[in-house]
């Protein structure tokens, strides 16, 4: 995959930085966001596919992102489909971290080092070209204003952007109360970015924790007060570069 086209998390990262601040809004769902970002990329790029509420590795072959291939390296190591909201609500290990050091390495943002309360050393992030965020922007106004199907890349950025919360920051107060609401709706138009963004709302509303049932065997009645194990949770989270960490980001 080349570098001509941004890639979902990419873009989904740039939406969410503060032009004033330099720090990232919703940092708390936005490595679930991340993650999610990466299976409808890697699905954009014919390397998966759903499979029910499922991720399926269909073609393992690398795409020439690293921090793409690092999670397709792990899907197809599970051998078998790995439930969405598993893979997504598995443990993160700094998604956002990784990709704002990543945008960095790739001269989208720049790091500018600081201190909280004067001791704590920080690093906030500058895009470079503030052109490339007003463009991503520009798809989904356009796409929320003119009510027409948006391709499937727009329309998964949508659902994403909707899944982490980032309509009160994209449009905030009242007067942006019908444009987060299209916002929303734009969940339909892509089946993988629906998918993957109810998987991202799933895991922070603690479905991917919630036990699943199983029947009595036969010929013997579960107790009253009986549960059923729950399934293992089966999501992988993809590794950091190292080093990417060293630094801390200010919320």
């Amino acid at each position: 995959m080349g570098r001509s086209r941004r890639t979902l998390p990419e873009e989904l990262l740039l939406l969410a930085l503060d032009p004033t601040t330099g720090t990232t809004a919703q940092p708390q769902s936005l490595d679930l966001g991340l993650a999610g970002a990466q299976l409808v990329e890697l699905a954009l790029a014919g390397r998966i596919a759903p499979d029910g509420d499922r991720i399926a590795v269909v073609v393992p072959r690398p795409t020439g992102d690293p921090t793409l291939d690092c999670a397709l390296e792990l899907l197809r190591r599970r051998g078998a489909p790995v439930r969405a909201v598993h893979w997504i609500g598995g443990p993160r290990l700094g998604l956002r971290q990784v990709y704002l050091s990543h945008l960095e390495r790739c001269g989208m943002v720049a790091a500018v080092p600081g201190q909280m309360c004067g001791v704590l050393p920080t690093t906030r992030y500058q895009a470079t070209d503030n052109d490339i965020s007003r463009e991503i922007r520009a798809r989904l106004d356009s796409a929320i204003r003119t009510g027409v199907p948006p391709d499937p890349r727009t329309a998964a950025l949508a659902a994403l952007a909707h899944a982490v919360g980032l309509g009160k920051h994209l449009y905030p107060g009242n007067e942006g109360r019908s444009s987060r609401s299209r916002l929303r709706d734009l969940i339909r138009h892509d089946p993988m970015g629906g998918l993957v963004a109810h998987a991202v709302m799933d895991v922070q509303n603690g479905a991917v924790a919630q036990p699943r049932r199983s029947p009595a065997p036969a010929g013997r009645q579960a107790g009253p007060g009986a549960r059923s194990a729950p399934e293992p949770a089966r999501g992988v989270p993809m590794q950091p570069h190292r080093g990417s960490m060293a630094r801390v980001v200010a919320h």
